[in-house]
């Protein structure tokens, strides 16, 4: 058997070595730590080889899971060395362990861990064969080599301040090359020191409604006005945060803001006015006006949240609402429709008076973004590079809606696509009473898709607003490959004309 420490080398902090816990430096340094719990009597070769095989049973040492020398885990535990070797060559013999020269000793393939007898089973999942679920954008196509080339040329022209604690703001590079790329693309007005950087859209939210230093507490702020349509995920932060919201009817035209008037207690609305979410309208140019002229005469604000504002295909995206009156509008975007949810980068566009609330409520250093992805976006952003993603996605997502577009039209005409041609998510209208079963045939059939009814909110009135069957089909989620089979999927789970 062999005795050789690994090649790789891992540090721990630790405390000094007892005779029922493996955590030395030894096997620090043999890049192998090991935890035993040994009886403090009896029998040391048959306690260690029980402490062995329970935890491979367990599950908890997986096979091939290369384990310590045994000289280490003899000094670790306070065993002798012959001890250990034993053990390890009985459990060899057994089958439990491998052993081989200048491969150190590692956990037998065939040693699968045995579920307890009265664990009580759980059928398995249905596997996802082809997942339409909405909220993230194609992930294949990720621009990984002109990423990489932004960060390096980034990070070699960083100031060493960079590396340090740095501004609750948001790196400075950022947050101008924001403020430029935003008045260019989406029609903002604001400079950097009215920019702040933060982890996403959920991020904004806590800091304007979340905890004692919120921005606008709802004690303070009074219900909040949102859309009847909109992310639960969403409606229930606020109501965790103890903030009321109220549902505002829509139509092919957006949010009726006209009923603000209506409602004095309000001062807040959070909309999506480029692309409604989910029902796919954008919010009418008289709406616009009129909401930006409630919050004037209310005293009150417009958030706007521009999730995916970048991608419209019929036409050229229309403007922010931010643009009509920068001091009565929050403007909140981030990189994950675009680019990547993974990359937890969001930006919101204050009046000026909210800024040093904003930050207050940021706090110290934890809830900051990363400073080198933020300047990896600066440079992605500022050499042209985000611009051509933006380009290719549109052209790739567009030609997506357009192959479902396609396909219902030749396999269920009936069936209504609503919304305008943008975003990575189209709605699609079903008869009255027909969504749950064709969501169980979904998932029957191993296809994951959203129910239009779950993003309806609860206070929504029927006569206000009649509830709508469909289903939110996200056509960015798929790749390439397993696209035109996952749209053939859908087809199939339809229901037929009444």
């Amino acid at each position: 058997m062999t005795d050789t420490p690994t090649a790789s080398s891992a540090s721990t902090a630790g405390s000094a070595p007892t005779a029922g816990s493996a955590t030395s430096a030894a096997a620090a340094a043999s890049g192998s730590d090991l935890h035993l719990d040994l009886p403090a009597t009896g029998g040391r070769r048959a306690a260690l080889m029980a402490a062995l095989r329970e935890a491979i049973r367990s599950g908890r040492l997986a096979p091939g899971t290369r384990l310590p020398p045994y000289r280490t885990l003899a000094a670790d535990l306070g065993v002798a060395r012959n001890t250990a070797a034993d053990a390890y060559a009985e459990l060899v013999a057994e089958g439990w362990l491998t052993a081989r020269q200048g491969s150190g000793t590692t956990v037998a393939d065939r040693a699968e861990p045995v579920a307890p007898s009265r664990a009580r089973r759980v059928s398995p999942p249905r596997p996802i064969a082809h997942d339409l679920r909405q909220g993230q954008p194609d992930a294949a196509s990720f621009p990984r080599a002109a990423w990489l080339a932004a960060g390096r040329r980034a990070i070699t022209a960083a100031p060493n301040e960079a590396f340090g604690p740095g501004d609750p703001r948001g790196r400075r590079e950022l947050r101008a090359v924001l403020a430029d790329y935003l008045a260019r693309a989406r029609g903002v007005r604001t400079d950097p020191e009215r920019i702040v950087v933060c982890s996403g859209f959920a991020h904004a939210l806590r800091l304007l409604f979340d905890g004692e230093g919120a921005v606008l507490p709802a004690r303070e702020n009074g219900p909040l006005a949102v859309e009847a349509y909109g992310l639960a995920f969403h409606r229930g932060l606020l109501a965790r945060a103890g903030v009321t919201t109220v549902p505002l009817p829509l139509d092919e035209d957006g949010a009726l803001v006209g009923g603000l008037a209506g409602l004095p207690e309000v001062r807040t609305a959070l909309l999506t006015p480029a692309h409604q979410f989910p029902t796919g309208g954008p919010l009418h140019a008289a709406r616009r006006s009129a909401v930006v002229d409630w919050a004037r005469g209310r005293g009150g604000l417009v958030l706007e949240d521009d999730y995916d504002g970048e991608f419209r295909y019929d036409r050229q995206p229309v403007g922010a609402v931010q643009g009509l009156d920068p001091e009565r509008v929050v403007y909140l975007g981030t990189a994950s429709k675009s680019l990547t949810p993974a990359l937890r980068l969001g930006w919101m566009v204050l009046p000026d008076h909210l800024v040093d609330r904003v930050l207050a409520a940021k706090g110290e250093r934890e809830a900051w973004a990363s400073a080198l992805d933020q300047l990896t976006l600066a440079e992605f952003i500022e050499s042209g590079g985000y611009d051509r993603h933006v380009r290719r996605m549109r052209r790739r997502y567009r030609d997506r809606r357009d192959h479902l577009v396609a396909a219902l039209a030749a396999r269920a005409p009936h069936i209504e696509v609503s919304g305008i041609a943008a975003g990575l998510h189209a709605v699609l209208r079903l008869a009255p009473g027909t969504e749950r079963s064709v969501l169980k045939a979904a998932t029957y059939r191993g296809l994951a898709v959203d129910g239009l009814a779950d993003y309806r909110h609860p206070l929504t009135g029927r006569d206000e607003m009649p509830a709508t069957d469909g289903l939110v089909v996200g056509y960015a989620t798929p790749p390439d490959h397993t696209y035109q089979a996952a749209v053939a999927a859908l087809c199939g789970i339809l229901p037929p004309p009444l």
